[in-house]
């Protein structure tokens, strides 16, 4: 019998968690980039601005006599823009810009950080300097 109370008394071990591995954060990071991001009504992307110039384009290659020109008009657009800019434009497309509290606030370290180092190089220079006036003056 005071065995049992002995058991019913003692602490409750503890369950801890374990630590977020990072294949789990990576897979959290990816389901919260696949939610819609909330976009300025007044800036007008790249995309926006030539979609009428996209759609007319798809209106004029679907129209049956150009159709035998669409294969060496895909020849001459790879000829002209290299596989070079293609990447470095879908890439520019996945460009995520900071907030304007980020961009603040990373500009204010940014200056703060030139102002101490700025400070610091002058004291350092001031300091070298008195020490050659010394030894080569004298």
């Amino acid at each position: 019998m005071a065995d049992k109370e002995t058991k019913e008394s003692a602490p409750k071990k503890r369950k801890v968690k374990n630590p977020e591995t990072f294949r789990e954060r990576a897979l959290k990071a990816t389901t919260e980039d696949d939610k819609p991001k909330k976009r300025a009504k007044a800036s007008l992307g790249i995309g926006q601005l030539f979609r009428p110039l996209k759609s007319a384009w798809r209106s004029i290659a679907n129209f049956p006599p150009f159709k035998p020109l669409r294969k060496p008009l895909r020849i001459i657009g790879l000829i002209i823009f290299p596989v070079y800019f293609r990447r470095s434009w879908a890439e520019l497309k996945q460009v995520t810009w900071p907030g304007m509290k980020q961009s603040l606030r990373l500009t204010w370290a940014v200056l703060l950080f030139a102002i101490i180092f700025g400070t610091a190089v002058a004291l350092v220079d001031y300091g070298l300097d008195a020490v050659f006036k010394r030894i080569l003056l004298k």
